[in-house]
């Protein structure tokens, strides 16, 4: 269904675009559209709608409103997200809420620590592959699971933790649309994840809360695109509205909130989830201010990856009285020099 409606943006495309797919043109030469973004800060309302429409696979809108028509979808989708059974999440490691929690202690022995990993198999293999890696491979063969605990170090194994178990949870997470919606989700939570912890150094937040906040902000995200597949199937969806994408990014919000109380996630990640459902100026938590900014931050970032906004796009100012906008500027160009290879790739 979805791949219609990528093969009817194309073949709508301008003549300039088409003609830019036959010939190579230089790089240095944005769009109109993306020169006339370059003029402004965009805001922080279009980021959003963009990045939900970009994941959702949406064409653009005709208009900001819902039309009459999707009255209708809006209330069979939100009918479908207040019946939708979390349990058809895909699986977090039931050991998790409890290895998070001793993690947080420095002084967590590794055999602590190999016991609680012992209890989930999928960590366990995941563990064990991490130090088999050359980043982590010692001179001597890793022999049992504590030791491979020991190699990795409590910086080691919540890295394993995020990147080995959280990714293949979001980007199967996403129904028919399957890789391109699961590989922008995974793509905005590295980079919401990344902001997230850079700002949370600065006030005060822990680290790993603000990493894990980070990575789980869009968990929702995928389940609407699984929603919306249950609604139009077989068919590709019309031009729906910037509204309708907005009850969209808010039904998405919800379920992030619900799936994270799910998987007993840290109650301060918990909070920082249900104050980013309302205005970023709403958020009284450091942790809950740091996401919200960071969501836009990493929003962007994957947005200007796929063309949507020139790379000099600037939401320093974006924010008054919430953070520094030299703080921002920083952590901008933090996420832009941290994911340049992912830009220079895509």
């Amino acid at each position: 269904m979805w791949r219609r409606v990528f093969s009817r943006r194309k073949a709508k495309a301008s003549p300039q675009r088409a003609s830019k797919a036959r010939s190579p043109a230089p790089a240095a030469v944005p769009s109109p559209a993306v020169a006339h973004a370059a003029t402004e800060t965009p805001s922080l309302a279009l980021i959003d709608e963009r990045f939900h429409r970009l994941v959702l696979g949406l064409p653009p809108p005709r208009q900001d409103d819902p039309l009459p028509a999707e009255a209708a979808l809006l209330r069979r989708l939100e009918l479908l997200g207040a019946r939708f059974d979390l349990r058809s999440l895909p699986r977090l490691p039931t050991v998790l809420p409890q290895l998070l929690r001793t993690l947080k202690s420095d002084e967590a022995a590794g055999a602590e620590l190999a016991k609680l990993v012992g209890r989930d198999p999928l960590m366990v293999g995941e563990v064990m592959r991490a130090t088999s890696t050359v980043f982590y491979r010692s001179a001597q063969p890793i022999s049992s699971l504590q030791q491979a605990v020991v190699l990795l170090g409590q910086d080691g194994l919540r890295r394993v933790i995020t990147l080995h178990v959280m990714k293949p949870i979001l980007q199967g997470n996403t129904g028919s649309m399957g890789h391109a919606a699961g590989g922008r989700l995974w793509g905005h939570a590295e980079r919401c994840a990344h902001a997230c912890a850079w700002l949370g150094r600065t006030t005060g937040c822990d680290a790993f809360e603000a990493y894990l906040a980070g990575i789980v902000r869009h968990a929702g995200t995928g389940a609407v695109v699984r929603l919306l597949d249950q609604l139009l199937p077989g068919a590709p969806p019309p031009p729906l509205s910037a509204g309708f994408v907005r009850h969209c990014a808010m039904l998405a919000a919800q379920l992030s909130l619900q799936a994270a109380r799910q998987w007993g996630l840290p109650a301060r990640v918990l909070g920082a989830l249900a104050e980013c459902q309302g205005e970023v100026s709403a958020a009284t938590s450091p942790l809950g201010r740091a996401l919200a900014v960071a969501d836009s931050l990493a929003s962007l970032s994957l947005l200007v990856e796929n063309g949507e906004f020139p790379a000099d796009a600037d939401l320093a100012h974006s924010w008054p009285g919430v953070m520094p906008p030299a703080v921002l500027a920083r952590c901008q160009r933090d996420l832009g020099q941290h994911f340049a290879a992912g830009l220079a790739t895509a």
